[in-house]
């Protein structure tokens, strides 16, 4: 294990093994972005004042480099929009004190989220945002991708009420309870539909929902969300209000020092990206061309977080600079193969052959249809 170096309060450079990409068109849909948030008023105007800086569309066409333009600014308005949520209702508002009337509210936006016609929340801003969003899903998904992102939307809404129960008690969860509630409020897997729907295809249930291929996309919302953590600890820290970041979880848990929770954080993330690699050329050594696109997505994913954290004003917040890294690392500071000590994920690194010769497929050819559980077997060279 290559210890990054630290100091006070000091990030060190990521380890960022996937090559960066962006859309060419990526400073249209950024404008295309503040305009639809000053025209559906997202937030408070100081909010959307702040939103509107941050180079979300950037963001998204870093995710799609290749995808869709109409794909990828209605990522990028979606994730704007996400942020209203969470730094107007959750971090900032008084509704991230109160679960239970959060709740209630994320009820409705969820009921909006399905039918945006619902007669409910006539006269908020973030009800009317969420209906535009949620036609555009419906021109660009198919039914079952459509109501993928609900029930994802459904997943992040659920773990943020989690959250709020934390902020209005003051308490820190453990790092398996953080580690399980991340993998949602990070809003991560809300994206995923959009990765599909921005290059025009749908994968096969049976591919998409395979453990290896649902692990993989929880292994980049690991990654990513320890980066966000890792990136906004000094905008969170230095903030003075209740944070919930994988730092304090650690500095909690463990009653570590904020330089070696750094550190364990970082070799964390690295040995997770490090088993999603790994995971991610098996997958494509038999897959089709779909799931390799999937697959190269996911990976962007991680690297267009990467990109826009080190640079976006979000993070790098200039009124109060944060030491963040300018660069990234080219080595891995944990290389070990061994499964993290995080019980909700452990069973991630099981999801690979033991040995190379496992590897070799009795099922070569790429994933169409049904497949029965034998072929699957065969196929991932694992066991279901």
């Amino acid at each position: 294990m290559k210890e990054a170096a630290v100091g006070p309060d000091l990030i060190p450079a990521l380890w960022a093994p996937i090559p960066p990409a962006i859309h060419p068109r990526h400073a249209d849909i950024n404008a295309a972005t503040t305009r639809w948030a000053h025209a559906y008023k997202v937030g408070s105007p100081q909010l959307r004042g702040r939103l509107v800086t941050q180079d979300i569309g950037r963001f998204a066409a870093r995710i799609l480099p290749q995808g869709d333009e109409n794909v990828i600014t209605l990522l990028s308005d979606f994730v704007l929009w996400l942020f209203g949520v969470d730094d107007g209702h959750c971090e900032e508002g008084t509704l991230g004190r109160r679960p239970g009337e959060l709740t209630a509210t994320l009820h409705e936006l969820l009921r909006i989220a399905q039918q945006p016609q619902a007669p409910m929340l006539v006269d908020d801003p973030l009800a009317a945002a969420l209906r535009d969003l949620s036609r555009r899903v419906d021109r660009h998904a198919t039914p079952a991708q459509a109501t993928r992102w609900v029930d994802a939307l459904r997943e992040y809404f659920w773990s943020v009420v989690w959250e709020a129960h934390h902020r209005a008690a003051g308490t820190v969860p453990s790092l398996s309870d953080y580690t399980l509630m991340r993998l949602y409020d990070g809003a991560t897997t809300v994206v995923l539909p959009l990765l599909e729907m921005g290059h025009g295809y749908a994968l096969d249930a049976d591919e998409r929902d395979h453990p290896a291929v649902r692990a993989a996309g929880e292994m980049a919302s690991f990654v990513i969300t320890w980066d966000n953590d890792l990136l906004s600890h000094h905008k969170e820290h230095h903030s003075g209000d209740y944070y919930l970041n994988v730092i304090r979880v650690l500095e909690h848990e463990t009653g570590c020092t904020t330089n070696q929770a750094l550190a364990t954080a970082v070799a964390q993330r690295d040995r997770v990206l490090r088993l999603f690699l790994r995971l991610r050329t098996h997958l494509q050594a038999h897959a089709g061309p779909e799931l390799c696109q999937y697959l190269d997505s996911l990976g962007q994913f991680i690297r267009a977080s990467q990109d826009w954290g080190i640079t976006s004003l979000r993070y790098t917040t200039p009124d109060d600079p944060a030491p963040l890294p300018s660069a990234f690392r080219s080595e891995p500071t944990d290389d070990s193969d061994d499964p993290l000590d995080i019980p909700v994920i452990r069973e991630w690194w099981s999801l690979l052959p033991a040995t190379s010769h496992e590897t070799v497929s009795a099922y070569l050819a790429p994933m169409t249809g049904r497949l029965t559980h034998h072929q699957q077997e065969g196929f991932f060279g694992v066991t279901t």
